[in-house]
């Protein structure tokens, strides 16, 4: 509780991004803002210019108070919407969007999110720590497929002959009272019905097999105290009390570690034999169990003096079950198989640059069979240290040996659930966005540790599920991979809305700073900016946050922690959109009337249509710069669009929108009606973003980040400096 009560308070890494990404947008903006509010006031106040939207001539000093107060108030207009224009209040609905969407729909691929911002974190993640049972295996028909008792391999392990009645009888017992699991035999016969955890199932069924009568035993002997099975100490135990007076205690567990305990076995005649000659043979057993991706697991017992035994209740429930000096009586090989799928699920994992560590309580060998089974390792040259580790091992080093290893570790055998949460914190202290799958209550810890908690639906406990953000309802490790795939498209749909929404803004700001500079006018008036805006923060968030993932996106390596949200990519396709919007627009904007055949009009008819012309083309190059901003970094921007019907419709919905505004509001938005070829006109600007994307695409870009070239820059000049 202490641990997972602790808030750290860190944001996710696309939060870090974002915020570096509006801070810089709005300082800009607020510049420009302010720089245009200057020329502009300067122009007015010193000679002849226009109000902004172009309407009324002002002359200085032949201008009264009131008017000359209307025109700095429709100056200060223009400056408040280009800061209006310039910083990124979609962002939040852009990215609200996005992740309500995903969220919806990861519940159809088994994931229930509980934490939002948690679909965009697993987008960002490097690293995943797997557990083994349940989410790498099935852990649901678990079978004992080899046992020795005593140095005898049962040969079927199902035999009852091969077992001597001593022997027999102090198995059963220990099976029956050491368990969590409880069997029923219907009365009118069939098969006996067993329940409890999976591997308990799979002892009690193999001693069902053997003869183990469940309710006679109980009836035999009385449980004095248990102690649970503990994930620290790898095993669990109960002391029982005979008819015969006699006290039992019975211990189950991690097979080596329990047979550390034991200094004598049981031979195949039923007596008690020393173990210390022969425990090389259990040793190499319980190896070849594990080098068959067996889990083993070893039952002992030992006797106990009645009159040692605490008399009273509360020192009873105390009582620290003794536990050396044990005798062997069996050691299992349980089979857990993989499960269907999670070869591939893996192989995806690893083509996506997401490195996946194997965490598990199981022996190592276990864990490295299991490992090789399903393709975390890929070949038994792989499994040398430090690949692999015990929980032991590792929990010995130092915080930065921990730090430097963590990321040679690819399987961590007998670990206990701290040993997960030191691999967690080496693992982000190292850079990592780590993702950690758990189940049980002790995987609370690391789960809340992780940058984001997986938790399993079926096998999951309560508190793992609450410690948790995101649940996996099918326990399956191939769902784990969906949520990265999800999470990834969560950061590529906000990475297009922004590549987007600055293509706007840098077209907007440069065109208006320009004009507003060389003639003292702006061809976008504050409506017009407003209507662009709403289609870029509003309307193209909707378009651009329910794209769906496509398998692309897992073919990309992970963004983790430190990459700058703009990429290369990103920078190179709105500049060379934003470049051609602004070239053609100010070319329209100066020479205009010419262009458009205006040169007969009088000149405020001429303006008007040239800033309508401008408004127009404007807005129809975003509304087709949405199909480039859906495929960033791919050649056909058409591909999948059809599937996509909110974005067909939000497409054709502005279309229609605009046409509307040009026709028929005009008065509103300060605009004059177009003819067919100055429509024409509009649209021909607007397509040529078409094959303009496309060639910018076969222009080659950097690996290394413009951010990361400005820092090396920033370095070189400062060692110059001090040189």
């Amino acid at each position: 509780m202490a641990s997972i009560s602790e808030d750290n308070g860190e944001e996710t890494p696309l939060q870090v991004r974002l915020n570096g990404v509006a801070t810089f947008m709005g300082k800009v903006g607020l510049a420009v803002a302010v720089a245009v509010l200057a020329v502009l006031l300067a122009r007015y106040f010193t000679g002849n210019t226009r109000n902004p939207d172009g309407s009324v001539q002002f002359t200085k000093g032949k201008t009264g108070f009131n008017t000359a107060i209307n025109g700095v108030i429709k100056i200060f207009t223009v400056a408040v919407t280009i800061l209006v224009i310039a910083v990124p209040e979609g962002l939040p609905l852009a990215v609200t969007l996005t992740l309500a969407y995903s969220m919806r729909k990861m519940m159809a691929d088994k994931a229930l999110v509980r934490r939002l911002s948690a679909c965009e974190t697993m987008g960002s993640a490097t690293t995943i720590c797997s557990d083994k049972t349940g989410t790498l295996t099935l852990n649901e028909v678990m079978t004992v497929v080899e046992a020795y008792v005593g140095k005898k391999k049962m040969n079927p392990p199902y035999d009852p002959s091969q077992l001597q009645p001593v022997s027999s009888g102090l198995l059963s017992e220990g099976v029956v009272q050491n368990t969590t699991g409880n069997v029923f035999v219907p009365k009118g016969g069939g098969e006996p019905e067993i329940s409890g955890s999976p591997t308990e199932k799979a002892i009690l069924s193999w001693a069902v097999k053997l003869g183990m009568k469940f309710d006679v035993i109980r009836s035999e002997s009385a449980v004095l105290h248990v102690l649970p099975f503990n994930s620290e100490k790898k095993r669990g135990g109960v002391a029982v009390k005979r008819v015969d007076s006699k006290v039992h205690i019975h211990w189950k567990g991690a097979a080596e570690i329990v047979l550390s305990s034991c200094t004598e076995y049981l031979n195949s005649n039923g007596c008690a034999q020393s173990i210390d000659e022969d425990k090389d043979f259990f040793k190499e057993a319980i190896d070849n169990m594990a080098a068959s991706s067996l889990r083993c697991v070893a039952i002992a017992y030992r006797s106990f003096e009645l009159d040692k035994v605490p008399t009273e209740e509360e020192h009873l429930t105390q009582w620290a079950l003794p536990e050396d000096d044990l005798t062997l009586l069996a050691i299992v090989g349980i089979k857990d198989p993989c499960r269907p799928g999670v070869s591939d699920a893996l192989r995806t994992c690893t083509d996506a640059g997401v490195k996946v560590r194997m965490v598990t309580g199981d022996n190592l060998q276990t864990a490295k069979a299991i490992a090789l089974e399903c393709g975390i390792l890929h070949s038994t040259a792989d499994a040398t240290y430090p690949i692999l580790i015990e929980g032991k091992d590792f929990r010995a080093l130092s915080e930065k040996e921990r730090e430097e290893i963590a990321k040679k570790i690819t399987v961590m055998g007998r670990s206990s659930p701290n040993d997960k949460l030191l691999l967690v914190q080496a693992l982000r202290k190292g850079g990592d966005v780590v993702a950690v799958t758990g189940d049980g209550t002790n995987d609370a810890p690391a789960l809340h540790e992780a940058d984001i908690g997986l938790s399993m639906g079926i096998q999951g406990t309560e508190v793992a599920k609450e410690s948790s953000d995101i649940i996996i309802l099918d326990d399956n490790f191939a769902s784990v991979v969906k949520v990265v795939r999800w999470g990834r498209s969560v950061n590529a749909n906000i990475q297009k809305f922004i590549q987007f929404q600055l293509t706007i803004n840098v077209a907007a700001l440069v065109i208006n700073v320009v004009a507003a500079i060389s003639s003292g006018d702006v061809p976008l008036n504050t409506v017009q900016l407003l209507w662009i805006n709403l289609i870029q923060d509003t309307l193209g968030a909707l378009a651009l946050a329910t794209e769906a993932p496509t398998d692309h996106l897992m073919h990309r390596l992970p963004v983790g922690r430190r990459e700058p949200l703009i990429t290369n990519i990103m920078w190179r396709n709105l500049l060379i959109q934003a470049l051609y919007q602004v070239g053609v627009l100010l070319v329209l904007n100066f020479s205009g009337k010419s262009i458009l055949g205006l040169n007969d009009e009088t000149k405020e008819h001429a303006v008007n249509v040239k800033n309508t012309v401008i408004f127009n083309a404007f807005v129809l190059c975003q509304i087709f710069n949405e199909f480039n901003a859906r495929k960033p970094d791919e050649l056909n921007i058409f591909s999948g669009v059809t599937k996509n019907h909110l974005f067909i419709g939000i497409v054709g919905i502005s279309f229609v929108l605009q046409i509307i505004i040009i026709e028929f509001l005009g008065k509103f938005t300060s605009s004059v009606k177009l003819n067919w070829a100055q429509w024409l006109i509009s649209l021909g600007i607007a397509v040529v973003s078409w094959p303009l994307a496309l060639v910018g695409k076969l222009i080659p870009v950097p690996d290394t980040p413009l951010s990361e070239y400005f820092s090396r820059s920033v370095r070189r000049c400062r060692s110059a400096r001090s040189t």
